[in-house]
């Protein structure tokens, strides 16, 4: 989802899409894989 979203909004913003949309999904499949890994974490230890 994020995939789709960013670039759209970014050529909205009137930036480039294919330059700039790699660094913003890339955090955030970063961010959403290591909270849900501490999600899943604090569940098996509690």
């Amino acid at each position: 989802l994020v995939g789709v979203v960013v670039p759209v909004l970014l050529d909205k913003m009137g930036v480039d899409p294919a330059l700039a949309s790699g660094a913003f999904v890339t955090t955030m499949t970063d961010m959403v894989g290591f909270f849900a890994f501490l999600g899943l974490a604090s569940v098996m230890l509690l």
